[in-house]
């Protein structure tokens, strides 16, 4: 490797961890190493075309053929093959096996295999010129297959940007322009607001005696004037509205703001359910893979959620904090301390409020908003409570939400017809390897040397060869830490 090369700095050897198995020919990586730290720790250095797979961590089973030297770490095994196997062949065949060595991982958050697992699996050896067929072949099936999954992944990321653009048009009142014209308003959101503001103060007075009844004791004097004024919102940097609408918070349109139990949960399915960060997904609740707490539960019913109720996701990747999806009633359930509740004032249309907060406007202002802790973005109940959204009539709410509905009920039925056919492109290709790896995939050659010739020739070099302790770095990278 010279000095002048682009991809090689003196001072640095590649290297390649788990995080950059992908299943491709690995020809560049994101980290590097000094050949000091080389020598000094238990990373190895492997040669160009070295088949590698990931034992433990997120990619466990993923494979890569080294397209370059490049150092590893622990978490990746090298395999070292016999010069009469072809390391294509090879990578196919593993990658046909990934689901059975990933099912045997053990470990416990994240699965992991070992060496023994890689080493015991049994591997068909046939002529060098069957594995050189069976290779081109699946290249070729594949290459078509690739060009059909990526076309439907394209389609897919077309979808997400019409949800976007829907989602938009909804919340600067462009999908409603006609419906105003054909529809005058009786009531203006300054209205509107007025009167939510007035029911909020209410139901706080309510529930403030309730307190005072419950304790046996008599309204302090000038109690109602300990009434927490929402927060206004700050118009000087926000875009004109459609007439008729204007700008709240969330805190003018919401009885209060609540976060979730952080009580450890089960997979018991006789309990109450929890929805989890993991359960919004599309601005809607994924019912799958919840988690209980008993029906006795100490918290309940004060945690228990109401028909209505938004959820937003507080902590979670910059790219999915702030999910948000409306609670339909559907089943008693309650919800996690990540998650944040917003129960909503009357004249707040819930599908609205949801839409708003899953729109680029708000993705924008979480953008600005957002802390980072560990790797985790947090948007806290007070930075939520102060977010200021467009407020339309009510009448226009529901216009608002029955449009989107239908614009995007046609995007998800298109998106269900994309994962199904990549579903079957992923069956497809299990199905094609499963025939090369039976011998039925090309046709045999009886002119091709015997596999039990091969495997004998194959032992036979094994035998004269001494297997190293450790694959030994190249003189020319002793001194690669010092550019003289």
């Amino acid at each position: 490797m010279r000095r002048h090369d682009p991809n090689y700095s003196p001072k640095f050897l590649q290297h390649w961890s788990d995080r950059g198995v992908g299943d491709r020919i690995i020809h560049k990586t994101d980290e590097k190493i000094t050949a000091s730290a080389l020598s000094s720790s238990s990373a190895k250095l492997f040669p160009k075309n070295t088949l590698c797979i990931a034992l433990y961590g997120a990619t466990v089973g993923k494979l890569g053929i080294l397209g370059i030297e490049a150092a590893t770490n622990q978490a990746v095994c090298g395999i070292f093959l016999p010069e009469h196997i072809n390391t294509q062949f090879a990578f196919y065949f593993l990658f046909s096996k990934r689901r059975f060595l990933i099912d045997q991982g053990k470990g416990g958050a994240q699965p992991n295999i070992n060496q023994e697992i890689v080493r015991a699996l049994p591997f068909p050896v046939v002529s060098r010129e069957e594995q050189t067929r069976i290779v081109a072949k699946l290249e070729e099936l594949f290459s078509d297959l690739d060009a059909g999954v990526a076309a439907l992944q394209r389609a897919k990321a077309n979808i997400k940007r019409y949800r976007a653009s829907v989602l938009k048009a909804a919340v600067e009142g462009k999908l409603t322009v006609q419906w105003r014209e054909q529809n005058p308003p009786t009531e203006t959101g300054a209205q509107l607001l007025a009167r939510i503001l007035k029911e909020r103060r209410a139901k706080w007075e309510e529930s403030q005696l309730k307190k005072y009844a419950e304790q046996g004791k008599a309204p302090t004097k000038n109690w109602q004037d300990k009434y927490p004024e929402p927060a206004k919102p700050d118009t000087s940097q926000l875009p004109k509205l459609p007439e008729g609408w204007v700008w709240v918070t969330v805190a003018q349109t919401s009885h209060f703001l609540q976060y979730g139990t952080s009580f450890k949960t089960e997979e018991n399915v006789t309990g109450i359910p929890v929805l989890r960060m993991g359960n919004i997904s599309n601005g809607k609740i994924d019912w799958n893979n919840l988690k209980y707490l008993p029906f006795n539960h100490k918290e309940f019913p004060f945690l228990l959620l109401e028909k209505g109720d938004i959820i937003f996701n507080r902590t979670n990747s910059i790219e999915l904090v702030g999910k948000t999806a409306v609670y339909h009633g559907n089943t008693p359930c309650s919800f996690a301390s990540y998650l944040i509740r917003i129960r909503l004032c009357n004249g707040v249309e819930p599908e609205y409020f949801n839409s708003v907060l899953n729109s680029s406007y708000a993705r924008k202002w979480i953008s600005t908003v957002v802390s980072q802790q560990v790797g985790q973005a947090n948007v806290n109940g007070s930075k939520l409570s102060n977010f200021s959204i467009p407020l339309p009539t009510s009448n226009e709410q529901q216009q608002i939400t029955s449009e989107i509905s239908r614009r995007l009920s046609i995007a998800d039925s298109t998106e269900k017809t994309i994962d199904h056919a990549l579903a079957r492109a992923a069956r497809l290709r299990q199905a094609i390897l499963k025939r090369a790896f039976e011998g039925k995939l090309v046709p045999q050659d009886l002119n091709d040397e015997p596999a039990s010739a091969l495997l004998e020739r194959i032992r036979a070099e094994r035998d004269k060869q001494t297997r190293p302790t450790r694959f030994q770095k190249p003189s020319r990278f002793k001194d690669a830490s010092n550019p003289s």
